[in-house]
């Protein structure tokens, strides 16, 4: 025990190696759901050739799930034993869907093709690290934007949570973007257990109690199953053509017939390095690439420092430890999801739900990715816990990372309005790069108008000249001939 507190400096970040465990069980709880909704992403759509992932003429949801589970875990235990930051890792969400829908289907294209543009990105990403130059632009970050990008975050999971346990849904219709439940109510049955869980955690925080979070989501979970048992809710999305609005979200909560299945790891290495060039053109698979590497390079500075600040670990300028060690395992880990054929691989912001409950070393990371690769063989028990009893955790956390607000001076209109644009439009654009993007631009613009034009750092004019590209990458394509 004396070395394991030694090397991840348990005792000296104060916490205790009982903390970390619980945090590790938290998070993977919180986003164990990856392994089930990766699969119904890239899982369930034919690439431009008509294939499936892994090149079947039908889905093979199971395969996916498995070598979703076995990179989750690997690079997130890399992440703990090398970076020893509590901070676990899985194919990135709206990373997925854009391999999917914005490159897979291209015209040409395979799905090797596309997985072979996420190593090509990765490796990319991972020289910029190895040169410094990744780190350099995180020093370069403003402290205040570094604190609005952590308080963004913390509003983005929450309404992340809300939308996931169906608190909170898209109209489809009429002015108004989302609403409240069904209709402008609350119904049906998942609705009760999200609340339900959402109370427990928030009543056992307030008296002090010891593992909250995983205390409400494993209580949740219970309730949830016996719901089910009982009321017989069913999915919420039945088929295109029948969907029931009341059902659950993703998992429906009932115990599996059986534990443990066998995976499969067979989509391991499927990925062609050069093949979209031929495919689509050296310019588009250009354009395809930098779009890749720019969300890809930005989430991860906006998550490891949102982790950072609800964990009490940045110094006086808002720099986690070890930054090069946790940007490089990020780096390898979207190499690390093209190679296995899941898409790329990125830092959790659900993180910040094991730091609530302790965490604060690399161990909890350990224990996340222990419980990822044990996923793959008991991948039926993970999908008892359906989103309504996770979700919870993601609101409370939220509010946590909210308190950080107040160390934004809001008099100074010079970084108030761009720490304001940040914060707002993650969640309401439903993604980290677009609010560092709008920051970043707008800090630039105010410094310059107001004569202070030297005052900004040489890598901000070149990130923000940057995200000007990523905002108007229709039109640069538009002006390049590229469809």
């Amino acid at each position: 025990m004396t070395a394991l507190d030694r090397y991840f400096q348990i005792s000296q970040r104060g916490s205790t190696v009982a903390r970390e465990v619980r945090g590790g069980l938290v998070t993977f709880f919180t986003m164990a759901y990856i392994v089930v909704l990766n699969p119904l992403i890239i899982g369930t759509q034919k690439d431009a050739s008509g294939a499936f992932l892994g090149g079947g003429d039908a889905p093979d949801l199971a395969t996916v799930a498995a070598a979703t589970a076995l990179i989750a875990g690997l690079l997130t235990i890399l992440m703990g034993a090398v970076a020893n930051y509590p901070l676990a890792l899985a194919t990135g969400l709206g990373l997925n869907a854009f391999v999917t829908f914005g490159i897979a289907k291209l015209p040409g294209m395979t799905w090797a093709d596309a997985m072979g543009l996420v190593v090509i990105e990765g490796v990319i990403i991972l020289v910029l690290v190895l040169t410094g130059f990744r780190t350099a632009v995180f020093h370069a970050v403003p402290v205040q934007l570094k604190t609005a990008i952590s308080v963004g975050i913390g509003l983005f999971i929450t309404i992340i949570g809300f939308v996931d346990a169906g608190f909170v849904r898209r109209t489809g219709t009429g002015p108004v973007p989302v609403e409240l439940g069904v209709g402008g109510f609350l119904a049906g049955w998942p609705t009760v257990v999200f609340v339900v869980g959402l109370l427990i955690i928030a009543t056992l925080m307030v008296r002090g109690v010891k593992g909250a979070i995983l205390i409400g989501i494993v209580a949740a979970t219970v309730v949830a199953v016996i719901v089910e048992a009982v009321a017989k809710v069913g999915p919420s999305f039945v088929s295109p053509e029948e969907t029931n609005p009341t059902g659950w979200g993703l998992n429906v909560p009932a115990l599996p017939d059986t534990v443990i299945a066998a995976p499969d790891f067979s989509l391991l290495g499927k990925f062609d390095l050069l093949g979209s060039f031929s495919a689509v053109g050296a310019v588009t698979a250009l354009l395809l690439i930098f779009t890749l590497m720019l969300a890809d390079f930005f989430d991860t500075m906006g998550t490891m420092v949102a982790i950072g600040a609800e964990a009490d670990l940045l110094d006086s300028d808002g720099t986690p430890p070890h930054t090069e060690r946790i940007l490089v395992v990020d780096s390898i880990a979207a190499i690390a999801g093209g190679a296995g054929s899941v898409s790329s691989n990125t830092s959790y912001i659900e993180s910040a739900a094991g730091v609530g409950e302790g965490a604060r070393t690399g161990l909890a990371s350990i224990v996340t990715g222990v419980l990822f690769l044990l996923a793959t063989v008991f991948a039926p028990l993970v999908a008892v816990v359906p989103y309504e009893a996770a979700t919870p955790a993601l609101i409370v956390v939220g509010f946590l990372m909210m308190t950080q607000v107040k160390g934004i001076d809001w008099d100074d209109m010079e970084i108030a309005l761009p720490a304001f644009l940040t914060i707002v439009l993650m969640p309401f654009t439903y993604s980290i790069t677009a609010g560092i993007g709008a920051g970043f631009i707008a800090f630039v613009v105010l410094k310059v108008v107001r004569g202070k034009a030297s005052a900004v750092h040489p890598l901000m004019w070149l990130t923000s000249a940057l995200f000007v590209v990523y905002f108007a990458i229709d039109p640069v394509k538009d002006a390049l001939g590229v469809s």
